[in-house]
């Protein structure tokens, strides 16, 4: 790559790493924690706007729609025309969005400002890995990726707590609001203090490619979103299904066709560690992010904690957490990428497991196990994932590496959180019909079940005569604590299917020379069109 004088210096080269690191930092625990955070916020949120169930799920799954369409096409087209200008434009469209939430009159424009909020997201999200993999090499890029594991598991892990505390404190609004000061420190970052870096011998942009694929992605993520809402063989589902694979098979002859042009490169199908990581991700997502959302659930519904209190229980899993991504900065570049990436699947489905020592008369401790075996096997994980991503290829095309195995992650993540939704919901409603509560109360015994499976149990329970309390209490503790128990152990068989698969396929062999450079070796990036800019 060609550069301008400046890139040449390596204490300019120190310094604008550090940033770099920096401005990505913000920017992943931005996008991670609005994942998690609007959670606690829910119940405010439909008490402003008198919202209906419908509208409060659209309200999460806007989000994670928009953060899965577009991963592969920003990736590639930062590869193409620039990683920091494109990371400055997902910021730019983050920052707007995340204001637009914030300010709010109703769910239409929560809903829309949470799907552009996801389109900002994905951009940033795909771009952020393959900056750091081109401004850090050998040791320094497994630290730095141990501080991106860090701050995605802090992120997902403080999320309950930060938004508790912000709903309790000030208003829901102010969980997007807080975004707006911390994105524009970041977009100040990336003008003043973060370097261009692109291929230069990348072609023209591949539009049909990115739109097409995009769209598929879209439309398969709202498939499996509103699958069990609106049925599996409704005319939105399955014409959602058919248009998504009708657009892949449109992607891929487009890609045939353009051969060296095309977005996504063939031979990166060839990397037995490439798909081994693909295959980890999207499991990995699938049991994980359910279950943590189930947790929550459990912590904020069943054991009726407040908003903040239910954050401050899940500290067990932010410090294991935090302590493990730090330790897996230091063995990225070490230990090999197979065993360790499969011991923090290991790690994770027993931490699936241990939910069983939960019952109906067990507190909040009883989930300090599983929070620390989750928290170690999620910390170990994500630092490793991201800088293999982007080790598997050329750092011209890491933006494309990284934007594909985010894809895998959120397309997991979608079908996990559809599929265990589903039989999470099913599992509810069984468990809840066994009980004495459910043939006292006769007609209504779907509409409680119905409600104790979206986590408003208590409203069950209210609902009743006083002599049924007790009873009331019972019966949505057991119906959803024995639905935990079978969600949890189906996801921890899949983490621990992850880990053979990871140990079986991800090996250091596959990658490419440039990830294993030594520590400090200046990366020369191409400079950006106009007058070229530098770190100080």
């Amino acid at each position: 790559m060609t550069t301008n004088a400046a890139s040449h210096d390596p204490t300019t080269h120190r310094t604008g790493a550090g940033w770099t690191l920096t401005a990505v930092a913000i920017a992943t625990f931005m996008l991670m924690l609005d994942l998690t955070v609007v959670n606690v916020a829910l119940a405010d949120i439909r008490a402003d706007f008198d919202s209906d169930f419908t509208a409060l799920q659209w309200i999460l799954d806007a989000y994670a729609l928009g953060l899965a369409a577009v991963l592969l096409a920003a990736g590639s087209l930062a590869d193409r025309i620039g990683r920091r200008r494109v990371f400055q434009a997902g910021m730019v469209v983050f920052t707007i969005a995340s204001l637009a939430c914030g300010l709010a009159t109703g769910d239409p424009m929560l809903i829309a400002a949470r799907f552009a909020q996801g389109l900002g997201g994905a951009v940033l999200f795909a771009v952020g890995p393959a900056l750091l993999g081109h401004e850090f090499r050998g040791r320094a890029r497994g630290q730095a990726f141990g501080v991106f594991g860090a701050v995605v598991g802090l992120a997902i892990a403080f999320g309950p707590l930060i938004g508790g505390a912000l709903t309790e404190a000030l208003s829901w609004r102010w969980i997007f609001l807080v975004n707006v000061p911390f994105a524009v420190l970041a977009l100040a970052i990336g003008r003043w203090r973060m370097r261009e870096s692109r291929d230069p011998s990348a072609p023209s942009v591949d539009w049909a490619g990115m739109a097409s694929f995009s769209a598929a992605l879209f439309f398969l993520v709202f498939a499996l979103m509103r699958g069990e809402s609106a049925g599996w063989t409704s005319v939105s589902v399955v014409g959602s299904f058919s248009a998504s694979a009708a657009l892949l098979v449109v992607f891929a002859v487009v890609q045939r066709r353009l051969g060296p042009a095309a977005m996504f490169d063939p031979a990166l199908l060839r990397n037995r560690t490439f798909n081994g990581l693909s295959i980890v991700a999207t499991l990995s997502a699938m049991s994980v992010m359910p279950a943590l959302f189930l947790l929550i659930s459990y912590v904020r519904n069943v054991l009726s904690y407040p908003a903040f209190a239910s954050g401050v229980r899940f500290l067990p899993l932010t410090l294991t957490l935090f302590a493990a991504a730090v330790v897996a900065g230091m063995l990225t570049a070490r230990a090999a990428p197979g065993p360790l990436v499969g011991l923090s699947q290991l790690l994770i489905a027993l931490g699936l497991g241990a939910v069983l020592l939960v019952d109906e008369s067990t507190g909040w401790t009883a989930l300090i196990p599983a929070m620390v075996a989750i928290g170690f096997g999620m910390g170990l994980f994500n630092p490793p994932r991201a800088a293999i991503a982007i080790a598997v290829t050329t750092p011209g095309k890491a933006g494309m590496a990284s934007g594909i195995n985010e894809t895998m992650q959120q397309t997991g993540m979608a079908i996990g959180v559809a599929a265990f939704g589903a039989v999470f919901h099913a599992r509810v409603v069984a468990a809840f019909g066994e009980t004495q509560l459910a043939a006292q109360i006769g007609d209504r015994q779907q509409e409680a079940a119905e409600a104790i499976a979206v986590g408003a149990g208590q409203q069950v329970v209210d609902a009743v005569p006083g002599f049924l309390t007790a009873a009331a209490t019972d019966a949505t503790r057991t119906a959803f604590i024995t639905a935990l128990h079978e969600v949890l152990l189906g996801a921890a068989a899949l983490a621990a299917l992850a880990a053979v698969v990871a140990v079986c396929t991800i090996r250091r062999g596959d990658m490419d020379e440039s990830a294993l450079a030594a520590p400090g070796v200046p990366v020369e990036p191409a400079p950006e069109p106009g007058p070229a800019v530098s770190a100080p």
